[in-house]
């Protein structure tokens, strides 16, 4: 199961499930396939160029502006923020 850099697994992406895209690489080949289908992910582009994984688990700016207004829901990340505080 491949999971992209936002969190979200990718088969339950529909570009995935149409055979559009083969699934979050977290590779610049991959960001730059993204964008010759006009489908460009800022949040994939930073965790490559940053060496992060996966946002929520290994970036300590978590949840930063790339995220407002998808593909997290607003409600989730202020439930997120909410539980991380330390």
């Amino acid at each position: 199961m491949k999971v992209g850099a936002c969190g979200i697994c990718c088969e339950t992406c529909g570009l995935f499930v149409k055979g559009i895209c083969k699934g979050c690489d977290k590779t610049k080949e991959h960001i730059e396939f993204l964008k010759s289908i006009k489908a460009n992910c800022p949040i994939l582009g930073c965790a490559v160029s940053n060496k992060t994984d996966v946002c929520s688990k290994d970036c300590d700016k978590f949840p930063c502006e790339k995220f407002e207004g998808w593909p997290l829901s607003k409600e989730w990340l202020e439930m997120y923020k909410s539980r991380d505080k330390k």
